[in-house]
């Protein structure tokens, strides 16, 4: 492997078409395109400056580099990516890719990233800022993330997310087999439209959450005071512990919790209409 380092690049694809190459401690200054149609690729304690640095490379490594806000868009239909110990400060990262390792990474502008791509590896990720994180992206597994982007997780399929906070709005919508343990999620009209979505020992926050879920579930999960309107037009098994303030036309299905505020069945509600909600020591509602 080719080693270059201590030195900096800028300009029009200056690295383009590199193969087996190892950068260390070198800096790509405005330009576009530096290392495009490349393969076998390692940065290490590099900085980006320049516009779309990576794009169609295939096996690379990333660690303990920096994006500076001009490397914007820099990785673009690529494979096999691991990141490391890396802080982005530049938007619309990821897209159209596949094989995506991440570990103890922070995108302080996380607006449009991760889109469209198959195989994502999380391991403690920050994302700052932004909007519509992970949009339609598949296959995806996180352990430690911590967000406060706006409509995260759209669109997506395939998913299992452990050990995060979440502080959004719209999160969750049209996603399909996803799976939340053991994590907060603060944000209004959480999970609408969802299949197949499930909270394992979760805390949720926010307005009419879980509306127009199909198959969803419910594991020890509780809810914040805020929290009314929930379920409508839903098809659930839910068990809830301490208190939900109020539950509104759920479909069908069950609902047990410790105590509920109050329950709205109205002229409104959808066929079959026929959920049972029950208090968890058997006593009347």
């Amino acid at each position: 492997m080719k080693l270059i380092k201590d030195t900096e690049f800028g300009g029009e694809r200056p690295l383009f078409e590199s193969h087996d190459l190892r950068l260390e401690n070198v800096v790509i200054r405005k330009g576009e395109s530096a290392i495009k149609e490349c393969s076998n690729i390692e940065a290490v304690d590099c900085r980006f400056e320049g516009n779309y640095p990576f794009w169609h490379v295939h096996g690379f490594k990333i660690e303990g580099c920096r994006f500076d806000v001009g490397g914007r868009s820099a990785l673009w239909y690529s494979d096999h990516l691991k990141m490391k110990d890396t802080v982005i400060d530049a938007p619309k990262m990821f897209r159209e890719m596949e094989e995506i390792d991440i570990e103890n990474v922070i995108m302080n502008d996380a607006d449009e990233v991760f889109w469209r791509c198959r195989g994502i590896r999380v391991k403690g990720l920050k994302l700052k800022g932004g909007t519509y994180p992970f949009m339609f992206s598949s296959d995806i597994y996180v352990d430690g993330l911590e967000s406060d982007s706006k409509y995260v997780f759209q669109y997506v399929k395939n998913v299992e997310i452990h050990n995060a906070t979440i502080t959004t709005k719209d999160a969750f919508w049209e996603v399909e087999n996803v799976t939340i343990y053991d994590s907060r999620l603060d944000g209004e009209y959480l999970g609408w439209h969802s299949r197949n979505l499930r909270l394992v020992n979760c805390h949720i926050s926010g307005e009419q959450p879980l509306c127009y879920a199909r198959d969803l579930v419910l594991e020890n999960c509780s809810f914040d005071p805020g929290c009314d309107r929930a379920f409508e037009y839903s098809t659930l098994k839910a068990d809830i512990r301490g208190s939900i303030t109020n539950i509104k036309n759920p479909m069908s299905g069950s609902i047990v919790a410790d105590s509920i505020g109050s329950i709205t069945i109205d002229e409104n509600i959808k066929a079959p209409a026929d959920c049972k909600i029950s208090l968890r020591d058997g006593s009347a509602i």
